[in-house]
C-alpha cells in the first residue's frame, strides 16, 4: 500500500506533465489503432485524423487542427522522444510553476508554434508537442535567468543540465528534414519570456494576454495571404 501511496503522490505531484504525456499517449493509440500501424504514420492518414495542414485550417475553417496537431506524431520515434523530453523538462517546470501557468504557457506556446509552422510551410502536413514542450524549456530557463541571484552558485549547474537537454533536442531537429524548426524556435522564444517575466505574477499574465491577441491577430492575417502560390 505504501508503494501505491508513494506513486501516487508522485502522480500528484507532476500531475499536468504525467496527464499531458498520457494524453499524448492516447492519441498515439488511437493513430496506431485506425492506421494499424504502431511504428510509422504516413502524412496523409495525419491529415485525415486532425493534423495541420493549411488547406484544411484556412480554406476550409478546420482551426481545432492547431488544436489536435499538439497531441499527434509522426511515428514512434517522434512520439518517444517528445514524450521523454516533456517527462524530464515538465517535471522541473511543474516545481516552479503553478498548474494553470503550465496549461497557459504550454497551450499558448504550442498554438503559437502551430500558427507559425502554417505561415512557413503551408503545404505540409505538421504534428508534434514540439512547440509547447520548447515552450516550457524556454520558460523553465528564463525562470532560472531571472532569479539567478537567488540561484547562486546552482545556477550555473541548473543551466548546464537545461542546456544539454534542449541542444538534444535542437539536435534532433536539425538531423530529422521533416521536424519543423520554426515552431520549436517559436515555443523556445516565447517561453524564455514568459519565464523572465513569471517574476511577476502580473507580468507572467500580462505577457499571455498579449500573446494570445497576437495569435488571433496573426491568425487573421493568414486568411488574407496567398499561402498556395508558388
Amino acid at each position: 500500500m505504501k508503494t501505491v501511496s508513494n506513486k501516487f503522490a508522485q502522480f500528484y505531484r507532476y500531475k499536468i506533465t504525467y496527464t499531458l504525456s498520457i494524453i499524448i499517449s492516447l492519441f498515439y493509440l488511437y493513430i496506431s489503432f485506425v492506421t494499424n500501424n504502431l511504428v510509422d504514420t504516413t502524412t496523409k492518414e495525419l491529415a485525415m485524423n486532425g493534423a495541420i495542414f493549411a488547406p484544411f485550417v484556412i480554406l476550409d475553417g478546420e482551426w481545432y487542427r492547431v488544436l489536435v496537431s499538439m497531441f499527434l506524431h509522426g511515428g514512434l520515434t517522434h512520439f518517444a522522444l517528445n514524450t521523454l523530453s516533456l517527462v524530464l523538462v515538465g517535471r522541473a517546470f511543474e516545481t516552479y510553476f503553478s498548474p494553470l501557468q503550465y496549461i497557459s504557457l504550454y497551450f499558448l506556446t504550442g498554438i503559437a508554434g502551430g500558427v507559425i509552422s502554417i505561415y512557413f510551410h503551408p503545404l505540409s502536413v505538421i504534428v508534434g508537442a514540439s512547440g509547447a514542450i520548447f515552450g516550457v524549456f524556454g520558460g523553465l530557463v528564463g525562470f532560472f535567468v531571472a532569479n539567478k541571484e537567488a540561484l547562486g552558485n546552482q545556477f550555473r549547474e541548473i543551466i548546464k543540465s537545461v542546456g544539454i537537454i534542449l541542444l538534444f533536442n535542437l539536435a534532433i531537429g536539425l538531423v530529422f528534414p521533416n521536424i519543423d524548426m520554426s515552431a520549436h524556435l517559436t515555443g523556445l522564444i516565447i517561453g524564455f519570456i514568459a519565464g523572465f517575466l513569471s517574476i511577476n505574477n502580473k507580468f507572467f499574465w500580462a505577457f499571455n494576454l498579449f500573446l494570445a491577441i497576437l495569435i488571433y491577430l496573426f491568425s487573421i492575417l493568414l486568411l488574407t495571404k496567398d499561402l498556395f502560390i508558388n
